[in-house]
């Protein structure tokens, strides 16, 4: 009956920590699983998912909607469905935009895999949303055919303006050769007086068509659109007082005369802020006679031109989308980060403009002061200011004659808060070029409850280590350099954690917010996007903490290893060269593991000055953890500390049902000191195999957003090396011994500093010595009831001895 309850205790004791130990590592892995699988769809914030619809994204107080939703939660219809005409597909269109067919021109034809046809989806009159006919295009004429043959043509060239805008319908195809070559059509038939409004009107849609193609094509693009960007803005002040809206292009004319008692002096031209991030018919503002700037949260752009010209008769506004038509030499443009683009020009009364194209390059920066005209520009940003901070701007015009960027005749004028305001004596094409950095929130990784964990846990693993090494000839046993190895990586850790981890950039200028409005200096940043101060050291701690702790899950590796063939596997006694072995692995693998990391990450990307943030964290000094695919964390951390653990725990159940709780007849103890011993032996194998480490599983399921689970992980971890001293060390005969032996000699001190100085206070205190002395034998009995009964080093030195014999 008795085995028959221990039998059961063990069994009990077996599912109860398998159980346990399953759960939490199943709900780990899948905590880390639904992580990648919404980092591989899309990554949306809380808000996002219980407030904007439809793919919609919470950003700026706002939900930024797709093309085809709109409304304060993406719930509206923004779309023409699906559909089928003229024996062509279409798939969903958004209003205001072509949509292409997904039948394309045979491989056989000189347009192969382009759209045979496009179709509008537009607003009807009452307001109704309408797919407009289809319009189909020729597989023969090719964009560069187009090109070529618009130089000679004499005729209308609308056949020819539709049929660029089908070619340039699917944006994503588009080569650098398809978008030089749609660009130079464009110019020749807004420069040609033959050409219907209704023809260049579909032009208009082929350049905001072309701004949907990648910024690498851009780039690659030989063409300079000088031609084209005057084009467009002789084209702006064609339209009277009307207006031409594209998801990416805005074309605004205003006639000074028209409609007015008195002529218009000073014109305010506003883009206001949608529900997503492209241009609509209500997107664009004009007002008259205005004096001043009227920026308010819903206006994005403004800008303010005034003249005191009486000759003037109009002027025309274009605004861009995006500054790939102003590929710059000096600024380059790395994310989607809002870079609209504006264009004024003034007209004289009673004329017309002549070839934009002739008078830019006939312009210098000498006779571009117009004292009759000053222009006033301000923006509000659209970006994620959760994520970002705008790090410096300038208030740039585009020179024609140098196909940059330029700030001649252009200056800033104060702000406040995310408003850039500039001042410029000139009318031509404007920008605010702002640069951004990640607005990195730096972590306070040393607390107080890590920092005093920590402190004490290099403190017992000091001591812990002089012990095992200074009393190694009197225990003569091999588990010594185990743990003595595996308190050495786990000392150094703590200390690299503790004086390292904290990023030195977090009290640099690059971690502090900007007065960007005082920054003086109106000059050309070189990318929209400023990464942080390098910080090699930060990297070198990072790569560190990655290997010693790795170092540190491998020797508890090895530990629980090694006691299994001590305890379970007696029969098979370790290899001859274990410690050899065993210390090449451990010292020696994870080495390998950060090196190749390290090389990988860096071939990925070598000419990058910040390749290492792809590494570890900017807030803090370790693995990066935001991208799992992306990062190093996943694949050289997290999954093989996993798989240590995982073997470790298993280890840990066998050794604890087969040998700690087995019930032992010859015990001749107390069942309370039995019980006692039984317990503090399965926490001394818990700490040396690391156990507790389970517990960062719980902070992966709750995504690190409960405060109790980081509590309890630190708690359990930064002590680690407490725990370790206090089962390992204070528990055994040699350190108690020891111990007593120190504190006879302080109390033999005491006496003679009492024979010496016999005064009252000395008195009292050798008197509670010595009661304490007195009792410290019962002291020591009662340590002895916590002494590990069954898991002492000479219990195994014996076993592996038998074993060893044996074989």
């Amino acid at each position: 009956m008795a085995s028959l309850r221990a039998c059961n205790g063990r069994i009990l004791v077996a599912v109860v920590c398998g159980l346990l130990t399953t759960i939490v590592l199943g709900l780990g892995v899948w905590r880390t699983v639904t992580r990648i699988q919404e980092e591989t769809i899309c990554s949306i914030s809380d808000i996002t998912a219980f407030f904007c619809q439809n793919g919609g994204t919470w950003m700026n107080g706002r939900c930024i909607c797709p093309e085809e939703w709109k409304g304060l939660r993406c719930t509206i219809n923004n779309h023409c469905e699906k559909s089928n005409s003229e024996n062509f597909t279409f798939e969903k269109i958004p209003v205001g935009r072509y949509g292409h067919s997904v039948q394309t021109c045979g491989p056989d034809t000189p347009n192969a895999g382009k759209p045979m046809a496009t179709r509008l989806c537009s607003f009807t009159a009452n307001g109704s949303i309408t797919l407009n006919d289809v319009i189909t295009g020729n597989c023969s004429e090719t964009l560069q055919y187009l090109e070529a043959k618009l130089q000679d043509f004499t005729g209308n060239p609308d056949n020819f303006s539709i049929e660029a805008q089908i070619l340039t319908s699917n944006a994503s195809i588009l080569t650098s050769g398809d978008i030089s070559s749609a660009a130079n059509v464009v110019t020749q038939i807004l420069n040609t007086s033959r050409a219907l409004p209704e023809a260049k009107k579909t032009a208009v849609t082929t350049v905001s068509q072309l701004l949907d193609a990648s910024e690498v094509v851009f780039q690659d693009t030989k063409n300079n659109f000088s031609g084209l960007i005057d084009q467009m803005e002789t084209y702006s002040l064609s339209l009277g007082s009307e207006s031409v809206v594209e998801p990416n292009v805005a074309v605004q004319s205003v006639d000074f005369l028209e409609g007015t008692a008195e002529p218009t002096k000073n014109v305010r031209f506003s883009v206001m802020k949608g529900s997503s991030k492209f241009l609509d018919s209500s997107s664009t503002r004009v007002d008259r006679n205005v004096d001043d700037l009227d920026m308010n949260e819903r206006t994005e752009l403004q800008i303010l031109l005034s003249t005191s010209n009486g000759n003037a008769g109009g002027c025309g506004f274009v605004v861009y989308q995006n500054n790939k038509f102003f590929q710059s030499k000096t600024f380059k443009t790395y994310s989607d980060f809002s870079q609209k683009i504006i264009s004024t020009k003034t007209r004289e009364n009673g004329k017309k403009e002549s070839s934009s194209v002739e008078m830019a390059y006939s312009q210098t920066k000498e006779n571009k002061n117009d004292p009759s005209t000053s222009v006033e520009m301000a923006i509000n940003p659209e970006y994620d200011s959760q994520k970002f901070q705008i790090h410096s701007y300038a208030c740039v015009y585009w020179d024609a004659l140098e196909n940059d960027w330029d700030t001649y005749g252009c200056h800033k004028d104060s702000g406040s808060g995310n408003l850039l305001k500039c001042r410029c004596n000139h009318t031509t094409n404007f920008a605010i070029l702002m640069s951004f950095q990640e607005n990195y929130k730096y972590s306070e990784p040393l607390n107080i409850l890590s920092a005093v964990g920590c402190a004490l846990s290099i403190t017992g693993l000091a001591l812990t280590i002089i012990f095992q090494i200074v009393t190694r000839n009197v225990r003569k046993t091999s588990v010594t350099w185990v743990l003595v190895s595996l308190c050495t990586s786990m000392l150094v850790f703590n200390l690299l954690f503790v004086f390292g981890i904290e990023n030195a950039n977090k009290t640099s200028e690059t971690s502090g917010s900007k007065d960007i409005h005082n920054q003086g200096l109106n000059k050309v940043p070189q990318t929209d996007k400023v990464d942080p101060k390098s910080n090699p050291t930060c990297t070198a701690v990072a790569a560190l903490l990655h290997y010693f702790l790795l170092v540190t899950f491998v020797w508890t590796g090895i530990s629980a290893t090694q006691l299994y063939y001590l305890l379970i596997r007696t029969m098979k006694p370790l290899p001859r060269y274990f410690i050899h072995l065993a210390s090449l692995v451990a010292w020696g693998v994870p080495a390998v593991m950060v090196a190749v990391t390290l090389g990988i990450i860096y071939a990925q990307d070598p000419g990058n000055s910040n390749w290492e943030l792809k590494y570890r964290q900017e807030s803090f000094c370790w693995l990066e953890t935001n991208h799992l695919l992306e990062g190093p964390f996943l694949w050289s951390f997290l999954i093989p500390v996993t798989i240590i653990l995982i073997s470790n725990i298993t280890i840990f159940i066998i050794i604890t049902v087969k040998v700690l709780w087995k019930n032992n007849q010859n015990l001749t103890s107390t069942k309370k000191s039995s019980f006692l011993r039984k317990i503090f032996s399965t926490l001394s194998i818990a700490v040396v195999f690391g156990i507790t480490w389970i517990l960062a599983y719980l902070m992966m399921i709750d995504n690190g957003d409960r405060i109790e689970f980081s509590y309890i992980f630190c708690l359990f971890n930064s002590t680690q090396g407490l725990q370790i001293f206090i089962l390992h060390t204070v528990r055994t005969k040699i350190f108690q011994s020891e111990a007593s032996k120190m504190l006879r000699l302080m109390a033999s001190s005491a006496r003679r500093m009492k024979a010496r100085s016999p005064s009252m206070a000395p008195l009292r205190l050798n008197l509670r010595m010595y009661n304490m002395l007195r009792a410290f034998p019962a002291l020591n009995e009662h340590f002895r009831l916590l002494e590990p009964s069954v898991f002492t080093e000479e219990t195994i030195v014996s076993e592996s001895s038998q074993a060893n014999s044996t074989a």
